[in-house]
């Protein structure tokens, strides 16, 4: 027996309604919604050592419930030692359940482990309406373990499907998820 997604509900039960209500919109497929999220994580550092590249992968792949792609590095920095073509990076796509359940995770888990955390900046926001913020330490994810691993940063980017901020941060706001207080988007 399949079920869906706490926040998946909540967005059905509680914030679609309001949004429609709020902004006027009376189709609910018209209404603002999160279509993807997109982790990525740089891997520099298994340039020299490839055991920390599967380790980094594997990471990656336990956090968010799915396998991740390697990226390439598409030109030559010869101040980094990179050439074309090594493995600098890793990415993975979320869409659907695996979505909301990530999303879940960093609102109700992660967000309040971080050392010194005040909230979200409403300053992450692109002109697209997506929201983008990145994380210093992965190990503050309940699933990895800090002796096998060493702390990797992470990006995170929210993708919605309306090019409107304010429509955008009240999405964001009624899924949950925690931006200081006294801040503006503007």
């Amino acid at each position: 027996m399949k079920t869906n997604p706490r926040l998946k509900e909540k967005y059905k039960k509680e914030a679609l309604p309001q949004l429609q209500k709020e902004f006027g919109i009376t189709n609910s497929l018209a209404a603002p919604r999160i279509t993807k999220i997109v982790v990525n994580m740089g891997v520099g550092f298994a340039l020299k050592d490839k055991e920390s590249m599967a380790q980094a992968k594997n990471d990656l792949a336990i956090v968010t419930g799915q396998l991740p792609s390697v990226r390439q590095a598409r030109v030559s920095v010869a101040s980094f030692s990179i050439r074309e073509g090594m493995p600098v990076g890793l990415k993975t796509t979320l869409r659907g359940n695996r979505m909301y359940d990530f999303l879940d995770k960093i609102i109700s888990i992660v967000l309040p482990r971080l050392r010194d955390f005040r909230g979200m900046s409403y300053k992450s926001f692109d002109k697209s309406g997506n929201y983008s913020f990145g994380i210093h330490e992965h190990i503050v994810f309940p699933e990895i373990d800090l002796a096998k691993s060493g702390a990797k940063g992470m990006e995170i980017t929210i993708v919605t499907n309306t090019n409107d901020l304010d429509k955008s941060k009240k999405l964001l706001e009624l899924m949950g998820m925690p931006f200081e207080k006294g801040e503006n988007i503007r």
